[in-house]
């Protein structure tokens, strides 16, 4: 029997899919720790392209020589428990792939281990859950570039599409490059849902907006500017009714959101990269404050919230909502490719950041008509900040009165804005070129001699900060 151009191993709903997506193009052999699941899954989408076993040795020997085995199971450590089993039934210059959402770091030891052992392993983030992982998704692959090549044909087979038809896929670098992207990707994700979830609490309850009406406004955002996957997807949300048909599902969902790890990877290695991550970190914040469920209870009791009275009609609110999203999802961006941007130094990876908007247009969560400004930007200034590309910097200007106006109002009215305020802050910092920081160091020179620069002399200097005492050159 012809044996399969590549293996797969773990049969959650993305592997499940992952594997029939291939098996469009490739003949693929598929195994499951429970042996009850693959035979279910094989039953069930029978094809002569589409094999399994319930042995791991067997499963190992129905794959060609040198063999391609990906992994798509739980991060952390049940992806080396799947390789400790492997190796042994593995011959040097096999290749072990991973599909899931690794931690990067952990990409980066498990290159090096497998290739002291003479085996490839080849970390690849793929994007677009589950209809993304059955009909294309997005593929941000990193590892040795031999082995880029071996997969290529297949990664191209059965990834999305960009804007232009191109392939939502590139080669990104080695050391763990395809899984930080992943990883920085996500962050986004975090930060633009959160967003999209502040404008939609806003509405509920400075407007009094049922879902259904909510919908209407994001649908008509889903035709401009906006346009999105997350927007697309939130409008069947916002008009989803519960068992009785009279009730929006929304309304009796529990305010508590679940997450993976991926956004406070990001916002975690931002504080090692020492790069300003506030949109991301704070949609961390929010998701962990929501978890905290029952304190807020508590402390809703305990203080009085005004009751939100804003003066600016809806009609004219909606427009000024849109532009502030706009605004703040730009901002978001322009953070996360400064952390690529810092990595790439750091790391020695050469990225091409208009190839990384380019394979985020199709597939994943975050495609979004504003990533082809992006590719266009990015392909015009490769090594400029997002903030510095003209086309971006017109687009902000035009949406900060609105962007302010909306925080503003939001937050005298009591709304909370974890990440729609913090964009703005951090615009308002990264644009002033004069800031408070000063006053800090006279601080910290005061208590601890940690030492200041000077605006009108050169050197590092020391002050005696009592009345008549004396300023010093240190150096």
């Amino acid at each position: 029997m012809e044996k399969s151009s590549i293996g797969l191993i773990g049969l959650a709903v993305m592997g499940q899919n992952i594997a029939r997506n291939i098996s469009r193009n490739h003949k693929i052999s598929v195994y499951n720790r429970t042996a009850s699941v693959t035979e279910d899954f094989l039953k069930e989408y029978e094809s002569n392209m589409l094999v399994g076993e319930t042995d791991l040795k067997a499963f190992v020997d129905s794959v060609a020589s040198p063999r391609k085995i990906a992994i798509m199971v739980k991060a952390g450590k049940p992806v080396d428990m799947v390789i400790e089993g492997l190796l042994p039934l593995l011959d040097k210059g096999d290749t072990i792939l991973d599909f899931g959402n690794s931690n990067y770091h952990d990409v980066i030891r498990r290159e090096k281990e497998l290739a002291d052992k003479g085996f490839n392993f080849f970390g690849c983030g793929v994007s677009g859950g589950e209809e993304g992982a059955l009909n294309g998704p997005s593929m941000m692959p990193g590892g040795n570039k031999a082995v880029w090549e071996d997969l290529r044909p297949i990664f191209e087979s059965i990834c999305a599409e960009d804007f232009d038809g191109g392939k939502c896929v590139t080669y990104l670098g080695e050391n763990g490059a395809g899984l930080y992207v992943k990883m920085v990707h996500n962050g986004i994700e975090y930060g633009v849902m959160q967003m999209m979830a502040e404008a939609y609490e806003t509405l509920t309850h400075a407007y009094g907006l049922n879902p259904g009406e909510i919908a209407d406004i994001f649908e008509k955002y889903q035709t401009g500017k906006l346009q999105s996957y997350l927007f697309e997807i939130s409008i069947p949300i916002l008009r989803k009714k519960d068992e009785s048909g009279k009730d929006f599902l929304l309304d009796k969902i529990l305010d508590k959101a679940g997450q993976k790890g991926t956004g406070r990877w990001t916002a975690l290695d931002s504080l090692d990269q020492g790069v300003a991550l506030s949109v991301i970190t704070e949609a961390v914040f929010a998701r962990t404050v929501s978890s905290m469920k029952d304190k807020r209870e508590v402390f809703s009791k305990l203080y009085d919230k005004p009751k939100p009275n804003f003066e600016t009609p809806l009609e004219d609110f909606i427009v000024e909502l849109e532009d502030a999203l706009y605004a703040g999802m730009l901002v978001s961006y322009a953070q996360g490719f400064l952390l690529l941007k810092s990595a790439a130094e750091d790391k020695g990876w050469d990225f091409d950041y208009a190839e990384i908007s380019r394979i985020w247009e199709g597939g994943c969560i975050i495609r979004a008509k504003i990533l082809s400004t992006l590719h266009t930007a990015f392909g015009k200034n490769p090594q400029a900040d997002l903030l510095e590309i003209p086309e971006i910097a017109k687009d902000l200007s035009d949406s900060l009165p609105n962007f302010r106006k909306v925080v503003g109002e939001c937050m005298s009215n009591g709304m909370p804005l974890f990440c729609l305020s913090s964009a703005l802050t951090s615009f308002e910092a990264m644009t002033n070129a004069r800031g408070s920081a000063n006053f800090i160091q006279g601080q910290r020179d005061f208590f601890g001699a940690h030492t200041f620069l000077r605006t009108d002399k050169e050197g590092v200097w020391h002050a005696d900060w009592h009345e008549g005492g004396a300023i010093t050159k240190v150096k």
